[in-house]
């Protein structure tokens, strides 16, 4: 395979990551809030995220492939998962590895979650929320699409979802916690006088 060709598919698995780790995030913060997606049952949307999350990651590891059999440029595999050892752009590059490290940790105790117990669980997973900024900045750093019109919308378009969502995800969770059993109960206490 050309160098071209390793460099092309690069660039296209890392524009494909963002887009599919953005979705898996959205679709994360929809479990997280029960939410019903439209012609799915809540399940489905679990269900989803859940595949959604195996095919980002199966393009993750096509991208970082490709960066380590391209040949142009010297990217070793011990670069690819030791932060900020590689000669090349050590910073970006770098960050993409605790990108890849924080989405591993996520992956790995969700494939053992039944193990780990729900609450050790959930606590790791708080990682994706922490490697998907890492990812975004590594892309923005090292990416060679960087300002190029389509690449500034696609992360624009990327970044302002996830920050919507946030956004509602805490806004429900500031709901939640004005709803605890004490708030409850001062305002069944209210009713009755």
């Amino acid at each position: 395979m050309s160098s071209e060709i390793l460099w092309y598919a690069n660039r296209a698995t890392g524009a494909v990551c963002l887009v599919l780790f953005t979705v898996v995030v959205l679709l994360g913060i929809a479990v997280r809030l029960r939410t019903r997606l439209p012609g799915l049952p809540r399940f489905g949307t679990v269900a989803l995220h859940r595949g959604l999350s195996l095919s980002a990651t199966a393009f993750l590891a096509v991208h970082i492939a490709m960066a380590v059999i391209d040949g142009y440029v010297d990217i070793t595999v011990l670069d690819a998962v030791v932060p900020f050892v590689s000669a090349y752009e050590p910073l970006w590059l770098g960050l993409g590895t605790v990108a890849l490290d924080l989405m591993l940790a996520v992956l790995v105790t969700s494939l053992l979650r039944e193990r780990i117990g729900h609450r050790t669980w959930r606590a790791l997973h708080w990682l994706a929320y922490a490697s998907w900024p890492v990812a975004l900045i590594h892309g923005i750093g090292i990416g060679t699409d960087t300002g190029t019109d389509w690449m500034t919308w696609l992360t624009v378009a990327c970044v302002a979802a996830v920050v919507a969502a946030f956004g509602i995800r805490l806004a429900h969770s500031a709901r939640a916690s004005r709803r605890t059993p004490a708030a409850l109960l001062r305002t069944a206490e209210g009713a009755r006088s």
